[in-house]
């Protein structure tokens, strides 16, 4: 079983395995599942939903999906297993691979949806194209599902899903670390998303000490949904290198490739800056930008608001 308490519009954003039930209750819930499908004389994968009443201690019946479900992958975290093969043996008529007295839970995984979405105006959805992306490595403990690229169109047409991100732990804390590692190591550019807004999701207090329910996101949106990010020196020399080395570089002649120029250039830059999702006016910036002095190496000098800085 799994805990998708997490989220916004009635809609999952972070599921973790296993739930915080006893183990009687989980034993309960699973043949509560099992009977739904009998009843009906189900035979395949399928996903039975329950909402549970933390005051009553019970759960009760919401619907079933005659599928695996988007958040399935920390099922087979926990287990070891690949239920995706699992659906098309059944489907073949070919008997289940193990018994449920064979099945064991190992460990904890946690699942984010990381979804082009802008958290702070109503996670109203977004779209356009994707004009950076960057991801974590994966690992046996680091798992990436998606079906973009750098340079793809999020469309208005479908589900502003980018990504779906698993991290595994030995235990839940662990498993949180590795969640929150792996958000600070998505970089994506180019449209708003819900990077984040998750990335707070997992240092709120309630959250770490497993103290939630469906109402986790509106009763600390405040907290979740404080602007944090801000202009900075960093952030704003990588983008003058971004569009350098994209605009620049790129028209400069193969013969120059590894070469030292001693005499380089100077540029001067005049943009205009603006965080995405933010609601704050566009800054004026102005670059001198000297080099390169080899394909790839610059003396910046960037001014904003007033204020100069030097980057080599």
């Amino acid at each position: 079983e799994r805990d998708c308490s997490v989220q916004r519009r009635h809609q999952k954003v972070i599921e973790e395995a296993p739930s915080n039930l006893s183990p009687e209750l989980r034993q309960k819930m699973g043949e509560s599942a099992v009977d739904a499908a009998k009843s009906v004389g189900y035979y395949n994968a399928g996903t039975v939903e329950f909402i549970f009443d933390t005051d009553a201690n019970n759960y009760y019946f919401m619907e079933m999906n005659t599928r695996l479900q988007v958040e399935h992958p920390i099922s087979e975290m926990i287990t070891g297993q690949d239920f995706v093969e699992w659906q098309l043996m059944v489907a073949s008529g070919m008997p289940l691979p193990k018994k449920q007295n064979e099945l064991s839970i190992n460990g904890h995984a946690i699942e984010v949806r990381l979804y082009s979405e802008d958290p702070y105006n109503g996670f109203l959805p977004g779209s356009g194209k994707i004009s950076y992306l960057r991801e974590p490595v994966e690992d046996a403990h680091t798992r990436i599902e998606t079906g973009v690229r750098e340079k793809d169109e999020i469309s208005i047409f479908y589900d502003p899903m980018i990504a779906k991100l698993i991290t595994y732990g030995r235990n839940r804390e662990q498993a949180i670390q590795k969640m929150s590692t792996a958000l600070s190591n998505y970089k994506i550019g180019g449209l708003p998303n819900n990077v984040s807004f998750l990335k707070a999701c997992f240092q709120h207090p309630k959250y770490i000490s497993w103290d939630y329910d469906t109402n986790f996101i509106g009763l600390y949106k405040d907290e979740l949904l404080k602007r944090t990010v801000v202009h900075d020196g960093n952030s704003l020399a990588a983008a003058i290198l971004f569009y350098l080395t994209r605009n620049v570089n790129a028209k400069m002649p193969d013969q120059f490739t590894n070469f030292r120029v001693n005499q380089p250039k100077t540029k001067i830059l005049n943009f205009k800056t603006k965080l995405t999702q933010s609601n704050e006016e566009p800054k004026e910036v102005q670059a001198t930008v000297h080099g390169p002095y080899g394909l790839n190496l610059y003396d910046i000098t960037f001014t904003t608001e007033g204020k100069t800085q030097e980057f080599k």
